[in-house]
């Protein structure tokens, strides 16, 4: 499990075509990508499971926890980026709810364009 940033201070500000904003990149692919939005309601869970794909959750709005392979659960909030490899167990957990984008492809690689936490 691999934890990112893509909040607006890992952003750089973009001028190009008299634009006024700072763009925070994530990922680039080739191959298929699947990209998903996920609503977890108040006590909301995506249930303890091997990836079968390279993963990365985007957490959009609210707060949860996740855990890997091993049974401890880390804070994630707005802004914060979670990756798991192909096969790694790994579960996601809300109190409160929380809404993240999914985005699932073979050649995934978040740290080519996201600082690590």
């Amino acid at each position: 499990m691999e934890f990112y940033k893509f909040n607006k201070n890992s952003g750089k500000k973009v001028s190009k075509f008299d634009s006024d904003f700072i763009m925070s990149r994530i990922i680039q692919t080739d191959k298929p990508t699947h990209i998903g939005c996920m609503h977890l309601e108040e006590n909301g869970v995506v249930g303890y499971h091997q990836a079968v794909t390279p993963q990365l959750l985007l957490v959009l709005n609210g707060e949860g926890s996740v855990r890997g392979e091993i049974d401890q659960y880390f804070y994630v909030g707005a802004g914060d980026a979670v990756f798991w490899k192909k096969g790694e167990w790994h579960e996601t957990r809300t109190e409160n709810g929380m809404t993240a984008i999914v985005i699932e492809s073979e050649e995934l690689n978040p740290a080519a364009f996201m600082r690590s936490q």
